[in-house]
């Protein structure tokens, strides 16, 4: 229950058309391909056919979301998850009946409770396919957005501000520079290496001191994250990620090498995106 009473964390796709044509392709492709309902029986053009289906679904999904769930969306606040259930559930019946009172028309099959019922079955597993799918593509488009929001907005704060590594060797020498410089911080046993940019290329230098002391230097700085014991990353130079709950391999700016996050840092930088 209290997943459901959470609020959605996915912003609704503004792209209703451009959405409506995917689901109906996605439709015409199962129908088309794997040919279930007995449309295998089918003794005219199957092509054509299934795409007539996939008309149909393109339609439901127009008018539902002009008469249903544009007017949902702006009567209630905030929008949680069993809303989402629901309106999806609502589509997935409507596109069913839509669907349903075609399929006698074209096979020439006489509607019964029986056969609307199986109809709704099969219905809901491929709803639930193209759900997921959607929910999966929403969330990429999603965190990349914010992402991206969140990067550009450090980077166009930081872009005056340098930042002092000290060394703590007697003959050491800090290290300064510009924020947005920094890629990475790796320890290294009495030392850790910075990797950072120079003139448009990746350079590295050594400091003698401990990654938690640096860490506790930066922790004034948001985009400056911890996510391994031995690595410090900036976030706003993170070009790629990639991996599961289990970890991630990063990769900042032009430098070749992979940053690990541990599985235990994880749900920080889902936090830290999300």
């Amino acid at each position: 229950m209290n997943i459901l009473n959470r609020k959605y964390p996915f912003k609704q796709s503004d792209n209703f058309l451009k959405d409506s044509v995917v689901y109906g392709i996605i439709i015409w492709a199962i129908l088309y391909l794997l040919q279930p309902f007995g449309f295998s029986a089918y003794g005219g053009n199957k092509f054509l056919m299934a795409g007539v289906f996939g008309l149909i679904t393109s339609f439901c999904y127009v008018l539902y979301y002009w008469i249903v769930l544009r007017p949902l969306l702006r009567r209630v606040k905030p929008w949680r998850v069993w809303h989402q259930a629901c309106a999806v559930l609502g589509l997935i019946v409507f596109i069913a009946i839509c669907n349903v009172l075609l399929f006698p028309i074209v096979f020439r099959y006489p509607i019964t409770l029986g056969f609307f019922l199986m109809f709704l079955y099969w219905t809901l597993i491929i709803g639930a396919f193209i759900t997921a799918l959607s929910i999966g593509i929403e969330y990429n488009r999603s965190l990349r957005e914010r992402m991206e929001a969140l990067l550009t907005n450090t980077t166009e704060e930081q872009r005056d501000i340098s930042i002092t590594i000290r060394d703590t060797s007697v003959r050491g020498d800090d290290l300064t520079i510009p924020i947005n410089s920094l890629l990475y911080i790796e320890a290294q046993k009495n030392n850790i290496a910075v990797c950072y940019l120079k003139e448009g290329k990746t350079s590295y230098a050594e400091v003698h001191t401990t990654l938690t002391a640096v860490v506790e230097e930066l922790k004034k700085y948001e985009n400056i994250f911890q996510c391994h014991r031995s690595f410090v990353v900036n976030v706003n130079n993170i070009t790629s990620a990639k991996g599961n709950s289990n970890g991630y391999q990063l990769t900042l700016g032009p430098c070749t090498n992979s940053i690990p996050v541990s599985r235990s840092y994880v749900p920080q930088l889902k936090e830290f995106i999300e």
